[in-house]
This record gives C-alpha cells, structure tokens and sequence, in this order.
C-alpha cells in the first residue's frame, strides 16, 4: 500500500477553503496543509483571539470568520459574511465538534453534541451550498468518527436526550449523523456532477478532543495511547486526503488504514451497515431540515 501524506496534496492555489474549529488540533493541520498549498483559507471558529492567533501562525492567505456551531443566529450570521467575501468556495470542511460532554443544550435548545456536531454542521452546509453548487471540483468533508459504531441508531423518540442523558451514546449518535448527512447529501449532489460530498475519520488522535472523557477512561488510554493513537497532523491525514485526492470520489469515508482503524495510512473505509440505511437518511434529512429551518437548494 502506497503511503499517501501532506506531500501529495495537489497545488491548491485559486481555490478557497472554509474549514469549522480550525483554530487548534485536526482542524488547525488541515488548515495549515492546506494553506502550504497555496489555499486561501478561512477558519470558522467561535473565538476569534484563538482564531487569528492561529491564523499567525499558519502565515500565508489564511483569514478568520467568527462561527458558533452552538447557536443557528451565529451560523446564518456567518453564512452572510462568507456570502458577501466569496462569490465561490472550492471546500467546506465540517471538522469541529465535541465529545462526551456534560449534559448541556445549544442556545437553540437542541442536545449539545448533535446540535454541534451534526444539526450545526447541517445548517452551516445547507446555508453556504449555493456557493459550491456547480464549482468544479468543490468538496464537502464532513468528520465523524469510528465511536460512530459503538452506539445504537438515530433516537428519534428522543433525539436530544430529555429522558435519560448518556454522553458516549450522544456522541456517537451524533457521529452516526454526520455519515447519514453526507450520503444522503451526496446522492442529492451527484446530478449536477460538480460537488462532492465525502466523510473522514481521524482514527484516534491526540487532541483536545479528549478532554471530556471521564477520568478513569482518560488514565486507560494514556497507558495504551502511544500504541493506538497518532498525532492530529496523522489524523488530519484522513479529511486532507478526502478534501483534494484527484481521485477521491463523492460518498467516500476516509480513515487511517491500521488495526482497528486506530491510526496509520489515509485510506477509503467502510462505515457501519445503517450508516447506509436509506430510509435512516433520509428521515434525518427531514428531521434536520424541521429543526434548523434551513432547505437545503438540492433534492
């Protein structure tokens, strides 16, 4: 198996990126890989300091743009500043999220892991589309992750967890989203035959990602992490390859090649079976669509 790494990352000038939580950790490698490439880059990030305090050390055409995943008046708010700096955009990648937080609710009300992770993403997509509609060669990358296959399916009689809150079974629930919002997006997209929707998963890597885990798990995987994990520039491997592999086709899921898919090569893997449910798309779809208000221009 050939080794595919930041060096073959086609030039990437002209094309403009937008990529969510690029301020530290997967987000900040993929942005940085990509602005050594010659992108003009965004980074969509809730707190600005951060932001442009990563920007500096980036360097090249690398910009801020405030976004709170958290909150659907900030998504629509940066939408229209993304509208009104970009005529077109070539990438959007969906990289931000939480994991196993405390019980909590976006400004919306909405359960906070799938309300970041999936519905924030979902409207952030929808909102910005028309801008990668017809634009050869654009991408939409969204991250999961393998916990995707840990949990059960889309609680719909529950979907934001009022009953009775566990915060693995949320995340991974909201894992499972991003993958059945990127399948059913991307069969949504082939007619028109310019924009790709394409998932990636980091494997497991060292970010701040982890800092919600409970206590004894967190010692658990400190013992074993230098045989599993890998760095965040590794695991951006997965979304970099996604994003600009020539050969990368629309519907793919991106992840390291190793045991388990813990770390290694970025290569095409398989999601769980209902990842691939139909009828689980697209009710998510139009569940999605319900409680965000946004219509995505695509059916």
């Amino acid at each position: 198996m050939s080794t595919w790494t930041t060096a073959d990352i086609p030039d990437q000038s002209g094309r403009t990126a937008v990529i969510t939580g690029a301020n530290t950790g997967l987000g900040f490698e993929t942005a940085k890989a990509l602005a050594d490439k010659g992108a003009r880059v965004v980074l969509a990030v809730r707190d600005t300091v951060k932001g442009r305090q990563a920007a500096a050390r980036i360097g090249g055409d690398v910009t801020v743009q405030e976004l709170d995943l958290t909150s659907l008046a900030s998504i629509r708010a940066a939408s229209e500043e993304l509208h009104t700096r970009f005529d077109s955009l070539d990438l959007l990648i969906n990289n931000a999220g939480v994991m196993t937080t405390p019980k909590a609710t976006t400004k919306d009300g909405f359960e906070l892991q799938f309300g970041t992770n999936h519905l924030g993403h979902f409207a952030l997509t929808g909102l910005l589309l028309d801008r990668l509609l017809d634009v050869d060669g654009a991408r939409i990358v969204t991250v999961s992750s393998n916990g995707h296959k840990m949990g059960g399916s889309i609680h719909f009689d529950d979907l934001q967890w009022e009953r009775r809150y566990n915060r693995m079974g949320a995340y991974t629930q909201s894992k499972l989203a991003n993958l059945l919002f990127t399948y059913e997006l991307q069969r949504r997209l082939a007619p028109r035959g310019k924009t790709a929707a394409l998932a990636a998963h980091p494997g497991t890597s060292t970010t701040e990602l982890m800092r919600n885990l409970p206590k004894f798990v967190e010692r658990g995987f400190s013992l074993v992490s230098p045989l599993m994990s890998q760095s965040a520039a590794d695991g951006a491997l997965p979304t970099l390859r996604a994003a600009t592999d020539p050969g990368a086709l629309g519907g793919q899921y991106y992840g390291p090649s190793g045991i388990a898919e813990f770390k290694g090569n970025p290569v095409v893997v398989a999601s769980s079976d209902q990842s691939y449910d139909l009828d689980l798309q697209r009710r998510l779809w139009q569940v999605s669509e319900e409680l965000t208000k946004v219509v995505f221009p695509v059916g």
